[in-house]
């Protein structure tokens, strides 16, 4: 039986779209099978992929492995595992890198499973060791107050899901070459799904944000003038820890280490205080806003403006200006 070589990434879509958050591992797994003499193989399932393909084979990777069938079109947990367990056994790679997007996040740990592999959830740094080549990883703990460093060191592959905005999607010079998977049929037996209804959120989406209004525990969990503001401007809504805590706003658009790391050109925050695994994730952006009634608040060593005062009576002073006066 062959050795585990070379990097896996799993590229997530739904119907249709890619999510960013694949092309920022696969990009980073790019860095790291050139530095360590690894191919890289992106994993595509879904149908009619053309077009993805076409986008996807930009970031990195050596190869792309596609599986077009009309029951991959939207994600399915036991369909995509069992395909994913099929390509694995076939390829055989050391190493498997996912997203950590919802749909991704559950795919890895029953991939983890089957395979009985090592899994760093949720991390904020993917590397190699130069020694003996195990994956090491950075992993957030205690809400964020904590990173500790991981080592993989049972099972192949050794696999980490990668938390959204950690590495930049960058484009490469070359692209892919593309490998259509025939998946035999009895993989995807009995793993069919039939979509009844599909809702869009109302929300944007926070990694693809250019501007992000961020509410912290000042706010109190009252985000009416929050989504108010928000929507004049054109901005996506991202909230704290604490927020997404107390289930005021799915866990989706929590912001920091143990959350999303944001890279909006402009971010307002108000009422956060600015503890240190939240500034993790609004690091990389332009321009900072904080609004705190503490003058002596963290949060403003680490933003562009600083504003003291009532976060409340600000808002409605923005938003009555926004409307004209009214």
């Amino acid at each position: 039986m062959s050795e585990w070589r070379g990097i896996f990434v799993f590229i997530e879509q739904d119907n249709g779209e890619l999510e960013r958050a694949s092309l920022e591992v696969l990009t980073r797994a790019g860095e790291l099978g050139r530095r360590f003499n690894e191919d890289v193989l992106g994993v595509l399932l879904g149908h009619e992929l053309r077009d993805m393909a076409k986008e996807s084979s930009r970031y990195g990777a050596d190869k792309l492995i596609i599986v077009d069938h009309p029951d991959l079109r939207h994600y399915n947990s036991d369909a995509y595992t069992e395909v994913m367990t099929y390509l694995v056994n076939k390829y055989r790679p050391r190493y498997l890198l996912l997203p950590a997007t919802r749909n991704s996040r559950d795919l890895a740990g029953r991939l983890a499973v089957r395979f009985r592999a090592c899994l760093s959830a949720h991390v904020i740094m993917v590397d190699i060791d130069e020694k003996d080549r195990k994956l090491v990883t950075a992993v957030p703990g205690f809400g964020g107050n904590i990173v500790a460093t991981v080592v993989c060191t049972g099972g192949k592959p050794e696999m980490a899901t990668v938390s959204p905005g950690t590495y930049e999607a960058r484009l490469s010079d070359k692209e892919a070459t593309v490998i259509e998977e025939a998946v035999p049929e009895d993989v995807l037996k009995g793993h069919r799904i039939e979509l009844v209804e599909k809702k869009t959120s109302p929300m944007p989406d926070l990694s693809r944000a250019e501007k992000v209004v961020v509410a912290g525990l000042g706010t109190g969990g009252d985000l009416e003038l929050i989504r108010e503001f928000a929507n004049l401007i054109g901005a996506a809504v991202g909230v704290t820890r604490p927020l997404a805590d107390m289930g005021i706003i799915p866990r989706d658009y929590q912001i920091g280490t143990t959350g999303i790391s944001l890279r909006a050109k402009t971010v307002f925050v108000f009422g956060a205080s600015g503890a240190p695994h939240f500034i993790y994730g609004i690091r990389d952006c332009g321009t900072i806003v904080a609004v705190n009634t503490d003058r002596e608040a963290p949060i403003f060593e680490n933003c562009d403006y600083c504003i003291v005062a009532d976060l409340f009576d600000l808002l409605k002073a923005l938003i009555k200006e926004l409307r004209g006066g009214k």
